[in-house]
């Protein structure tokens, strides 16, 4: 019986504006636009299969902050990346982004997430491509919030997101390139079909 496990790894760059003192999102936004952010994650999907058929699709986030005010090349400490989340709105799922780490000794936690709404007149690009988050004091997000901003994914950063699909635990070319193909088809879709799928055809 075959029991192997295959699974994958990616990395995505996200960046954005983001202020302290801000606790929406948007506004973080708005204000921050001289305090830029980016997120450099790294993706690990151990058991692809178990990934699919869990309903929160949860893999490991690891990877480092760039953010002035605190510091360059802030390394996570932990780190949670879940796909397709399911949330009380049925016409939405969200894809969830989230580092923990320490800043002069002090526990902070970087919160993220994407909402992917289904149905018409939704734009996918925006959806898959834009974070809305939050940072809290504390080991996680029920810690008090100081600071918000959104982040994003320009084209350039999605296709070398697209390049850096590894897969994991593979026995050859063909069952690598399957399961790579298997992830972006669920975790991309159409946009897969329009920038990834000849990649790895």
């Amino acid at each position: 019986m075959n029991t192997q496990t295959l699974g994958l790894t990616f990395r995505e760059t996200m960046s954005g504006s983001f202020s302290l003192g801000e606790t929406d999102p948007r506004r973080g936004a708005e204000k921050g636009k001289a305090t830029p952010i980016t997120m450099h994650a790294t993706v690990t999907i151990e058991d692809l299969e178990e990934f699919k058929s869990n309903p929160e699709h949860a893999g490991n986030l690891g990877g480092h902050l760039d953010f002035s005010p605190f510091g360059m090349a802030i390394p996570a400490t932990r780190g949670v990346f879940k796909l397709f989340s399911p949330v009380e709105d049925p016409l939405m799922k969200c894809m969830v982004y989230e580092l923990a780490f320490i800043h002069e000794g002090q526990e902070y936690y970087f919160a993220g997430h994407k909402e992917v709404k289904d149905g018409p007149g939704f734009d996918l690009w925006t959806d898959t491509t834009t974070l809305f988050t939050t940072l809290h004091r504390g080991a996680d997000k029920q810690g008090p919030i100081v600071g918000a901003g959104i982040l994003s994914l320009g084209l350039p950063e999605f296709l070398k997101l697209i390049s850096t699909l590894s897969a994991i635990g593979g026995h050859g070319v063909p069952e690598n390139l399957a399961s790579i193909s298997t992830f972006g088809t669920f975790f991309l879709g159409k946009l897969w079909e329009q920038y990834g799928s000849t990649k790895f055809a």
